[in-house]
């Protein structure tokens, strides 16, 4: 197996233009043609996660958190980061994150924390924005459906629960070529006014090399006029975290314990709302206190998360319940959402979770 096949399928699982502007996802060590024995999935990537990779015979590491998150200018072996890259490098294993990009996606860290929760009929908090453009061509009347086929291959058209979407407008192009041309209708040097279509198609920004090939395999002219146009909307499917409801509204004090129970979280620091029924969730794997607002917006009656300051947690206002579960405990099932996919999409390729807990905090009781 290629490293490349690995980070082609977990970049359509969460495609890496989808990540925070100060993320750092994606490879960190190794070489994109190398080849991969097995992979150790793990929420952090230290330097005892190396070494146990390098125990299971598994010269990747597929690691949520990026090892490195800013430039760095000495590999000394002076902190925890440097150490790990090399002893990384030294014994050729390659480490991968996938870290705001999986958390920004539906189907992501969020949708695991629902279902962990028993979330129902979720909804992205915040969407992010410029993740769309608007695709336009121009085509003769007779090719348009042979490009627009080849168009939707590619992944443009897609909304939502619908594809094949497009708009499209009759009109007629004019051209006239030079010498040096070779005009697929017509001949050079002689005005044409061809009867052709405008072609309109929403796509998603990871897409656009993909489209593009589509459209020169597919297109007839020989200079083919396009537009890429970048466009303002939100998009529901992808941003950061997620609300949803209950299936049945709990006491507050239950369900405090059924998250509690279902994140195995040794501690859950939160707000008390007097006799408040917990029925619309919003929840942020990692640090979501920047989603406040957002889960107010939405009138949950609690949001989820971690990281929370102290006077963060007067935000709620007495209107919505505040719970901090810790950072490790709410992201800890990216593992299992991470291993169930490879080996989804690799039935006979050897993948591993981590036995290790790399959670930094302990707590005394």
């Amino acid at each position: 197996m290629k490293l490349k096949e690995i980070i082609s399928s977990l970049e359509q699982l969460a495609p890496p233009s989808f990540q925070e502007s100060y993320d750092n996802s994606g490879l960190i060590t190794g070489d994109p043609g190398m080849d991969i024995t097995g992979a150790l999935i793990s929420l952090d990537c230290l330097e005892q996660i190396v070494d146990e990779a390098i125990a299971n015979k598994c010269n990747l590491v597929v690691s949520h958190h990026p090892i490195v998150f800013s430039g760095l200018k000495k590999i000394s072996g002076r902190n925890y980061v440097e150490r790990t890259i090399i002893k990384a490098i030294k014994n050729d294993i390659a480490i991968y994150a996938i870290h705001t990009n999986l958390d920004n996606v539906h189907h992501g860290v969020n949708a695991k924390i629902a279902e962990k929760l028993g979330v129902k009929n979720t909804k992205i908090l915040s969407e992010k924005r410029d993740i769309l453009r608007k695709f336009v061509t121009y085509c003769p009347e007779k090719d348009a459906e042979k490009v627009r086929e080849a168009l939707w291959k590619a992944g443009a058209g897609e909304i939502g629960n619908y594809n094949e979407v497009s708009f499209n407008i009759n009109g007629t192009g004019t051209y006239k070529g030079n010498e040096l041309s070779n005009p697929a209708i017509g001949e050079k040097g002689k005005r044409m006014n061809e009867p052709e279509v405008r072609i309109e198609m929403i796509y998603t920004v990871h897409q656009e090399g993909a489209i593009l090939r589509a459209l020169r395999e597919s297109h007839p002219y020989e200079e083919i006029a396009y537009d890429l146009l970048q466009i303002d909307n939100a998009w529901q499917y992808v941003g950061s975290g997620m609300y949803g409801e209950l299936e049945t509204e709990m006491e507050a004090a239950d369900f405090l314990r059924h998250i509690q129970k279902e994140m195995l979280a040794p501690v859950v620091r939160h707000t008390t709302v007097p006799g408040k029924k917990i029925k619309r969730v919003a929840f942020c794997g990692g640090s979501g206190a920047f989603l406040v607002r957002d889960a107010m917006r939405v009138k949950a009656d609690i949001f989820v998360t971690s990281d929370l300051k102290y006077h963060q947690f007067f935000d709620g206002e007495d209107k919505m319940i505040l719970a901090d579960i810790g950072h490790f405990e709410n992201e800890q099932f990216t593992i299992d959402l991470l291993y169930d996919y490879l080996t989804q999409k690799f039935p006979t390729f050897a993948v591993r979770r981590t036995g290790l807990k790399t959670n930094p905090i302990t707590y005394l009781t």
